[in-house]
Formats: C-alpha cells, structure tokens, sequence
C-alpha cells in the first residue's frame, strides 16, 4: 500500500488536518467496519465471543512481528500504565531511574514502589527533556531498572535507547521501554535496542481504540514476571476447562495476559493489519520528513520550537497567543494540541504537506509583524 492509499483509508481527512495522534488517533475505515460488522452480528445473535477473543489474541503475532520478538514473549495489556504495573510488582527491591517528567503512566507506577523501600531516581531535566547523557550518568551499579519513553509527547525529544541499554547492561540494570508514543510512526527492532521490557499502547500511532496494550518481555526475563490478577485466561488453555483447580498457568506470556475487551481488540486486530500493509521505512521517513518541514516552517515565521537532542515525528512550539493560535487551527481546519504556551502537531503516514502548510498557516508571521 502507497502512502497515498493510506491516506485515503481515513475519511476525516477529506475535512480536516488531523495532528494530534500524540492525543489519539483518527479512525481509518478498516477498523471502523471491522467494529460495525461485529456490532451488526452482535445485534442478530450471529456471533461467537470466542471468535472475537481469538482475533484479538491474534494482535500478539501482529505487534511481535512490528517489534522483531517472538510472538510467546508478548502479553496482551488494557493500558501503559498495567503493564508498568506488572512489572514494578515483579522487581527485586532496589533502585530504579526513571525520567522526572515522563507522563504519568511511565512514571506512577514506579513512584509507587517509594513506600515499599525502593530508592526512585528521578532525572531533572531542562524544559522538560530526558536526555540520554543525563539518563546514563543516573545509572548506577545498583540500578535495578531504568524506565524511559523513545519520544516524549511534553516536547518530541526522541532518546537514543541504545546507549540507554548499553549503560544498563554495564551495570546488570533492566530497561523498560515506553513506545506509546512512537510505535507505529517509528520503527523499533528489539533485538537492537536490547530492552528487558517493551509496552505499548495502541490507541495513539498504532491506530487502535482504545484499551488495548502490548507488553513485550525478553524470554529471559518473563520468568521473573508474576500475573498481576490471575484468572482464568492466565491458564495454558483457557477454554478448555472453565471451573476448579488446580493453578495452572501458561508456559509463555499468555499467563501474564489481562482479560480482554473484545470489541476494542477486534478494532486493534484490524489497525495493525492495516499498518502491516506499509513500509515501516517509509512511513519513518515521511513522518519525520513533515515534521523537519514543520519545524523549518515555524522558525521562518519567527517561531521557536522546544530544542531536542534528536528530532522525531512530534514538534511543539512556543507561542505567545495560545487562544489566537487556537482560533486559527479552528478556521484552518487543523486538529493539533494547545497545553498553556506550547502548540504540538504529531506527523503519520496518512499526514502530507497540505497538511503541515495548514499547521502552519495557523501561526501567525512574527517576523512579518516586527
């Protein structure tokens, strides 16, 4: 599938710019009809619950081949902050670094941890950025784990996780990799990065609705992982007996897997069959592209946008007249993000450049002005 042909997959772009995936993502058309013909059977009775389980149990193939892992090393999640969770319960007690402006659900469940014992290193950061020096000096021989995100929405700054690793693995620390916000967008190859644990929520690049995550475990950490509510779906075959004991729970990393929503996971099902149609180089490229084209944009009209030590597919500018802006993004027919001074726009594979020209037709021409 072409860019182009991606593109066309989402009706809300004949109408409008939408560049505020780093929020949530438009609803292409496959998904959309993948949830309108499971509600039409629902509706008449022509269904089966363990079909629609079954496809969304088929998610974990799609995202292990995304990632570059082996599919039994990935459990099926409802949020980030659930699979943070799960293994913040499972670690041994000792010190953990983690990013002192990560969104919430990368940062939470850890600080949890304070009150049973555990020391919480949170890295200080200038204007909001985690940078991979200041990351890496935290690490220390007692780290027993570092959490970070690829590319923080706060700013767009994109962390070179393989030096993160490589420093983590010098002192025996584990890695957990947050790719909520690039994973779709972005590639990633965990067998190059080296992560101990990987999630992802898919409702935001990935194209999903909402409520449906991916925790990825290396084989040789899944052991240590422990099921945070254990039920019936934890069990090496869960429809073949539904009643008694005794505990048995999957060999893999189904065990580990939450009881899943079924009309969610069918959209999701269908969200990253239609990813696996592209290029993940291409659509890396393009979105990058749009964003390097964005950022010169808003330079040359006197803007400045938030510094990063790696650019990704996520820009945010400073501007002085938020509402201003944000009448313009109205009359211009853009969806983007204003949080107090700062104006973010996100750039996918379904984005082009009418579409940063729209973004940028909302800022106004400072340097016409002065």
């Amino acid at each position: 599938m072409t860019l182009d042909e991606f593109r066309g997959r989402f009706p809300v772009l004949r109408r409008r710019a939408w560049l505020d995936t780093s929020a949530a993502a438009p609803a292409a058309t496959p998904v959309i009809e993948a949830l309108r013909t499971a509600l039409d059977d629902w509706e008449t009775g022509d269904f089966s619950w363990i079909e629609w389980e079954r496809t969304g149990y088929r998610t974990r193939g799609r995202l292990a081949r995304m990632i570059g892992s082996g599919e039994n090393s990935v459990a099926l999640a409802t949020s980030l902050s659930q699979a943070a969770s799960l293994v913040a319960r499972s670690l041994p007690r000792g010190r953990i670094v983690v990013g002192d402006r990560e969104f919430r659900s990368n940062l939470f469940p850890w600080l949890q941890l304070e009150r049973d014992g555990f020391e919480i290193v949170r890295v200080a950061q200038h204007d909001e950025i985690p940078t991979t020096a200041a990351l890496i000096e935290a690490i220390a021989p007692d780290t027993i784990l570092v959490a970070v995100s690829e590319v923080l929405t706060a700013t767009g700054n994109r962390l070179d996780l393989e030096a993160v690793t490589k420093r983590a693995r010098q002192c025996g620390a584990r890695v957990f990799v947050n790719l909520t916000q690039s994973l779709g967008a972005l590639r990633f190859d965990v067998s190059r990065v080296d992560a101990d644990y990987v999630a992802v929520h898919g409702y935001k690049w990935l194209l999903c609705p909402r409520g449906c995550a991916w925790l990825y475990a290396r084989p040789d950490r899944l052991a240590e992982l422990e099921p945070l509510s254990p039920g019936w779906k934890s069990s090496e075959d869960p429809y073949r007996e539904y009643f008694g004991g005794p505990l048995d729970l999957a060999g893999d990393a189904r065990r580990l897997d939450a009881s899943i929503s079924q009309l969610p996971w069918i959209g999701a099902d269908a969200a990253l069959e239609l990813l696996s149609l592209l290029d993940a180089a291409a659509i890396e490229k393009h979105s990058v592209g749009l964003a390097h084209r964005f950022r010169a944009g808003a330079i040359d009209r006197g803007h400045t946008p938030v510094a990063v030590e790696r650019s990704s597919h996520i820009v945010v500018v400073d501007v002085d007249d938020p509402a201003g802006v944000e009448r313009a993004l109205q009359h211009h027919n853009v969806v983007a993000s204003i949080r107090g001074t700062r104006f973010r726009v996100g750039f996918h594979g379904f984005n082009n450049t009418h579409d940063v020209d729209a973004a940028l037709a909302a800022l106004p021409n400072r340097r016409r002005a002065h």
